[in-house]
């Protein structure tokens, strides 16, 4: 399948036609709702879908710079190999504000939400729905703001699935350098530069043009500077890794960060995973990504396991995944050959004094 076909695919699947209903737009099966979420810093975007099941978490994804919920996640929750994992559990997508599909232009003087503040809507999201807790997955803003929620919230978040994670405060695009009139004809290169490598930028000009064209035809492109904006005034997670006796500041839940071999964010990733528990954290490096993120099925399987680790799903199928264990400089963890490479506390089996990183064939 090309990289054409499957962006063609994300763009092309539609909401369901939805009616009013308590609570939300609401399909007519029940299977997913959308709800205008009110906070103290705007009205946030959710869509629902499944039923949440008990006290069981409900994962919820948030989207990067240039995409919504849709663009971003609906390749991979479409997937066949997801089906399993639908089956046991709902899912929330949240959009950013003035970022979902026909979002209404903000006026002029509108403050937009810092990286703090959206993550700050996430615990009115949860109370909305009536949620105890969430397995977060998100890509690039997205895993930056569900970090800096399970950093504020550790008792909201069960498990991370961080996509292309920055955790520094050092932007992705220098404003200084982009002095020039008509700031909207700038924007699409740097989000590109954010989204993809060099390597499939200079190689793969119908996948770059089809993304491009996504930026400026549909996504409202005042909203959007906005939103960048906002993401490249982040500040640093001031996350450490701890050390016995210590009190620092980190995640405390089950994390698996993900990374393509050619994204723009490996070097930050790799930084983040040093800063964490190893005890906790799981790297996971592939060796070639399709748009954004790594390919459904293996992110799939890959998640699987992070939820096994998590104590659900105890006997979910495995077939896809080929794992290489290879000794490395960093801190992660990694899924071992062997089906149980997790165990029951998100705890992994292979000795943390001798560091590993995960990668992946695609």
């Amino acid at each position: 399948r090309t990289t054409a076909a499957l962006f063609s695919l994300v763009s092309s699947v539609e909401l369901l036609s939805c009616k009013h209903g308590s609570g939300g737009f609401r399909c007519g099966n029940d299977c997913c709702r959308e709800h205008d979420v009110e906070t103290p810093h705007g009205r946030i975007h959710c869509t629902m879908k499944g039923v949440p099941k008990g006290d069981r978490p409900v994962i919820l994804t948030f989207h990067d710079i240039g995409l919504n919920h849709k663009t971003c996640w609906d390749t991979l929750f479409n997937h066949e190999d997801m089906s399993e994992i639908m089956q046991h559990f709902a899912v929330c997508h949240v959009d950013a504000p003035g970022q979902h599909e026909g979002a209404n232009t903000f006026s002029t003087g509108y403050e937009y939400p810092s990286m703090d503040q959206l993550s700050e809507t996430l615990p009115l999201v949860l109370k909305h729905f009536g949620l105890k807790s969430v397995i977060g997955m998100g890509i690039g803003a997205g895993a930056y703001i569900l970090t800096r929620f399970a950093l504020d919230y550790p008792n909201m978040v069960e498990g991370l699935v961080l996509i292309n994670i920055n955790p520094c405060a050092e932007g992705w695009m220098d404003w200084a350098a982009h002095k020039i009139s008509g700031w909207t004809h700038a924007m699409p290169d740097m989000i590109i530069s954010h989204l993809f490598g060099k390597e499939e930028i200079h190689h793969n000009h119908d996948l770059i043009g089809t993304y491009r064209h996504h930026i400026l035809n549909d996504m409202n492109q005042f909203n959007l500077h906005l939103f960048v904006k906002s993401y490249e005034s982040r500040r640093d997670l001031e996350i450490e890794r701890p050390v016995p006796g210590s009190n620092v500041r980190t995640l405390k839940c089950p994390s698996l960060l993900v990374v393509g071999d050619s994204s723009p964010a490996v070097e930050a990733v790799v930084e983040c995973n040093t800063k964490l528990d190893p005890t906790k954290a799981t790297l996971l490096k592939v060796k070639r990504t399709v748009p954004l993120c790594p390919p459904p099925g293996k992110l799939t399987e890959a998640f699987k396991y992070f939820i096994q680790g998590m104590g659900y799903m105890p006997s979910a199928s495995m077939t896809r995944l080929v794992r290489s264990r290879t000794a490395s400089g960093s801190s992660a963890t990694s899924f071992d050959g062997n089906h149980g490479s997790m165990d029951g506390t998100g705890n992994s089996n292979v000795d943390p004094a001798v560091p590993k990183s995960t990668e992946v064939s695609c």
